[in-house]
């Protein structure tokens, strides 16, 4: 058995975390029970737990409620912490009273179905349909680091997706959704035939149900938990306490508005607990060199690479940090795993942000300010305007003649007038462009890229790429492209970073030589953990294991 586990764990690359597993008596059927507090009284950190809380969900076999085709098999219960979604039809009672059972099937089926598009498109788990309602769970049976954040993103997709369901006389239907995110115990199925399903006990579906019904129709409310996790990658407007049916106290509820349309993913996430910059002094150096060549007029792209929580943006914050008192033009953009078939999806989002979009803008406002964004680039708006305006899909109406162009000759032009616009600015002043997370690229921005690269050898430009080690461009070529790998800190500096971390109090030998070993030089993972043992009161415990 204790070499089944070793054979497991190495296959999700946590081999190093063998010892802990044997000394504490945990074995591979012991797995699917762990809960993300077990393990990190074990001593793992943010990354390989989540990893780790995944596979071992497939250990045993998914129940999918909703497809009752699919063959269900009885699990043991096991504890986990889920992010649960409850959405509901507005009206459906007065929806009922007015057409008849053949019709409302069909409206009920068109919601249900646009409802789960959105729920599985984010990798949620459609759990179980009631009538108007339906019950998501987002990290069960798979989990992801960012559950919350795509439960959320489901809820406004699916809000969109159901306001766009045809019912006869053209009415337009509303959904209203609340999320909860707590601790539940997945157990035993119950029921039988179609009825099964596998019972989750604890308050999370509860509070999720019981936030929807704050929701106005067309929107989202979420609990507590949910938003502390989220950071501030969501605009959310604060409801004050609530008193819910069937909690005693009063519990905060927030109405999310729309994604951020802030600069830097990041800072939304991490800002208000900075990881200290330990141990990256030579890429740092590189990257102001770079920027000193772009400046001159000699463009320089870097491909910034490595491994998940490495340090790449820490290392992109600290650029901008030392650029804070030099003259030059930022432009930012993000790829996203949400996003990959999205066309030119990192390349829209700079667009909307740098043009200052709002949410309540009406058309002929953002085509205002599109305008003046372009202005800043180019002086010829006749055709630029109406490329970009419908990549936005804004309308120009007759204030611009139409695009008498094939489909592809006017993709070939958009993407043209993208790098023409870079190529404006640097007219003006250098431009630092910043890509993250170009290993979720879509194709079309791909291929603006390599315009790119090949345009500003000779303009005052800095091009950072972030990437994982899969993400390999056939740039090798050009050589004003520099590749930099980050590599894995080495102990002194982990050191260095921990006693920043818990700045400078002391930490008893073992319990540092524990975290140095089990983060592995890991920048992120060194935080997380250390962070944990900080904040869990059982230093005694951590050191003596």
């Amino acid at each position: 058995m204790a070499n089944d586990l070793e054979q497991w764990l190495r296959g999700l690359d946590l081999a190093k975390y063998v010892a802990a597993f044997t000394e504490n008596e945990v074995g591979l059927q012991d797995l699917p029970h762990l809960t993300d507090d077990d393990l990190k009284a074990l001593g793992l950190p943010l990354g390989p737990r989540r990893r780790l809380l995944a596979a071992a969900a497939a250990l045993v076999k998914p129940i999918a409620v909703a497809a009752p085709d699919e063959p269900a098999t009885r699990s043991q219960a096991e504890r986990r912490q889920l992010t649960v979604l409850f959405s509901d039809l507005v009206g459906s009672t007065e929806l009922s009273a007015r057409f008849d059972p053949e019709e409302m099937s069909t409206i009920i089926r068109g919601y249900q179905n646009a409802v789960a598009r959105e729920i599985k498109r984010f990798e949620g788990h459609v759990a179980k349909y009631m009538g108007d309602g339906v019950l998501a769970y987002f990290g069960y049976p798979k989990a992801h680091e960012d559950d919350a954040e795509r439960a959320v993103r489901a809820a406004l997709g699916l809000v969109d997706a159901v306001s766009q369901v045809t019912i006869p006389g053209g009415e337009t239907l509303f959904a209203r959704v609340g999320i909860a995110t707590g601790a539940v115990v997945v157990g035993e199925l119950i029921g039988e035939g179609a009825s099964l399903e596998n019972a989750v006990v604890g308050e999370t579906p509860n509070l999720a149900a019981r936030l929807q019904t704050l929701a106005e129709p067309g929107t989202v409310v979420i609990g507590a938990n949910t938003r502390g996790l989220l950071g501030g990658l969501f605009e959310l407007v604060d409801l004050a306490p609530q008193r819910l049916k069937g909690f005693a106290e009063p519990l905060n509820a927030y109405r999310v508005e729309g994604k951020s349309l802030g600069e830097d993913r990041f800072e939304a996430l991490r800002g208000h607990r900075l990881t200290p910059l330990v141990g990256r002094e030579h890429e740092l150096g590189a990257l102001l060199d770079r920027f000193d060549c772009a400046q001159e007029g000699e463009g320089q792209v870097v491909l910034l690479g490595g491994e998940p929580g490495i340090g790449k943006s820490r290392l992109l914050h600290a650029l901008r940090g030392r650029l804070a008192n030099r003259v030059y033009m930022p432009l930012s953009g993000y790829c996203s795993p949400y996003h990959t078939n999205s066309a030119l999806y990192p390349v829209i989002g700079l667009l909307e942000r740098a043009a200052g979009f709002e949410r309540q803008d009406p058309p002929a406002v953002a085509l205002a300010k599109i305008e003046a964004l372009l202005a800043l680039g180019t002086r010829d708006l006749e055709e630029a305007v109406p490329l970009i305006a419908e990549l936005l899909g804004l309308s120009v109406g007759k204030k611009y003649p139409p695009l008498d162009l094939t489909p592809e000759r006017q993709k070939q032009r958009t993407l043209e007038v993208l790098v023409d616009q870079v190529a404006g600015l640097a007219r003006k002043q250098p431009v630092l462009a910043i890509c993250e997370d170009a290993h979720w690229i879509d194709p079309t921005t791909l291929e603006v890229f390599g315009l790119l690269i090949e345009r500003v050898q000779k303009l005052p430009v800095l091009f950072l790429i972030t990437h994982r080690p899969e993400f390999n461009p056939d740039w090798k070529s050009y050589t004003h492209v520099m590749h930099l790998s980050l590599t894995r800190l080495t102990r002194g500096h982990g050191s260095a970073m921990l006693e920043q971390i818990t700045r400078g109090k002391a930490l008893p030998r073992e319990v540092v030589d524990q975290i140095l070993v089990r983060t592995d030089g890991v920048p992120l993972f060194v935080e997380e953990l250390t962070t944990t043992v900080l904040e869990s009161g059982r230093l005694q415990d951590f050191g003596d294991h």
